[in-house]
C-alpha cells in the first residue's frame, strides 16, 4: 500500500494529476475548446431533448465560444489559467457536445492544426459511443500516431432501465464495441459514470463501476448526480420527483466505487464542476475541495486504496 500511495503522489487513488506527472515527468493544463457541433440526442437524429441532465451547454459550460477560430479558443484558454500555470504545454480538451458528430473532412480540419502544434501535448475528445464509424476511428487511429489521443465516452451507467430514464439514446453493446475499436486505434478510452442517477441503488451503481474497470478503459470520470437550471433533470426535481444524494452518502460510494476499480485506471474526475450560476442541487457539491478532502479522510479512516477488493477476473 505504500509504494502504490508514493506512486500515486502521496493519494490513496491514481490521480490524474499522479498520472501525468509519471508519465510528461510534469503537470499539464486542460484548455476546453469548442468544436461549433451539436448531439444526434438534440437535433432530432435520436431525440431532441437531449439526455435529462445535461446543460444547453453541452457539458462544455466551461468551453471556449464556439465562434472563436480554434487558434483563438487556444489563446483565451491560456489567458483565463495563466495567472496559476506556467507552463508550456496542454491538453488540448474538446469538450463541448459530442465531437465526432460531423463529416470526417471536418473532422480532420478541425483536430490535425490542432495536435500539430508544438505547445499541444495530448488531445482529448469528448464524444458518443454511437458516433465513432469506421472512417472517423481511421483518423483516430493517424492522430494517436502523432501524439496521445484521449476519447471521453459518456456511459454513466450500464443499467438498461437507467440510460432509458436519462434518454441516454445507444445500448451498452455499442460502448462495449466502442472501446474495442479505440483501443484497437491506439486511443486512450475515458468513461463517464454519473453516481446517484434516479432509482439506482448502491449495488448498482458498483456494478457500473465494475463493468467499467474491466471494460478496457484507461481512465474513468466520476460525477456526481447534479441538478442544473434549464435542464428536464431540474424540472424533475422541482417537481420532485427526482433527488440527490447527501454529502456523506456520496463520500461513502465513492470510497467503495475506488475500492473496486483497478489500481492501474486513472481517476480523471471525482465530483463534479458545474458552474456555480447554473447549479440547483446540491450547493454542497460547488466546494470542489472541500469533497475531495473529506474523501481523503474516508479513505484514511477505513484505510482503503484503489483496487483495495478489485480482482482481475
Amino acid at each position: 500500500m505504500k509504494e502504490l500511495i508514493k506512486a500515486w503522489n502521496g493519494r490513496r487513488y491514481y490521480s490524474l494529476d499522479a498520472y501525468l506527472k509519471n508519465t510528461f515527468g510534469r503537470k499539464l493544463y486542460k484548455l476546453s475548446l469548442n468544436g461549433g457541433m451539436t448531439c444526434p440526442n438534440r437535433d432530432g437524429t435520436l431525440s431532441s431533448g437531449g439526455c435529462i441532465f445535461c446543460s444547453s451547454g453541452g457539458s462544455g459550460d466551461f468551453a471556449a465560444a464556439a465562434e472563436l477560430s480554434t487558434d483563438e479558443q487556444i489563446s483565451y484558454e491560456k489567458q483565463l489559467i495563466g495567472a496559476k500555470f506556467q507552463g508550456s504545454e496542454y491538453i488540448a480538451y474538446f469538450q463541448a457536445y459530442t465531437n465526432t458528430y460531423a463529416p470526417v473532412n471536418r473532422l480532420q480540419q478541425l483536430f490535425w492544426p490542432v495536435i500539430e502544434r508544438e505547445d499541444i501535448a495530448v488531445l482529448s475528445i469528448a464524444t458518443r459511443p454511437d458516433c465513432l464509424e469506421p472512417e472517423k476511428i481511421a483518423l483516430i487511429r493517424e492522430l494517436a500516431a502523432i501524439k496521445p489521443v484521449w476519447v471521453e465516452l459518456g456511459l454513466q451507467t450500464i443499467h438498461p432501465k437507467t440510460a432509458d430514464f436519462i434518454n441516454r439514446g445507444y445500448p451498452l453493446s455499442c460502448y462495449d464495441e466502442a472501446v474495442t475499436h479505440l483501443k484497437d486505434a491506439g486511443a486512450q478510452v475515458i468513461t463517464h459514470m454519473i453516481i446517484g442517477l434516479p432509482g439506482e441503488t448502491r449495488e448498482e451503481m458498483l456494478a457500473t463501476a465494475h463493468y467499467i474497470g474491466r471494460s478496457g478503459a484507461d481512465g474513468i470520470k466520476l460525477q456526481l448526480l447534479h441538478i442544473l437550471r434549464n435542464t428536464r433533470l431540474a424540472q424533475m426535481y422541482d417537481n420532485g420527483t427526482v433527488d440527490v444524494l447527501d454529502e456523506q452518502t456520496y463520500i461513502s460510494l465513492l470510497a467503495d466505487i475506488l475500492a473496486i476499480l483497478p489500481p492501474q485506471l486513472v481517476i480523471h474526475r471525482l465530483t463534479g464542476d458545474g458552474s456555480k450560476q447554473e447549479l440547483i442541487a446540491p450547493k454542497w457539491s460547488g466546494n470542489k475541495r472541500h469533497v475531495l478532502n473529506a474523501l481523503n479522510h474516508e479513505l484514511k479512516v477505513r484505510n482503503l486504496v484503489q483496487g483495495a477488493f478489485f480482482r482481475g477476473e
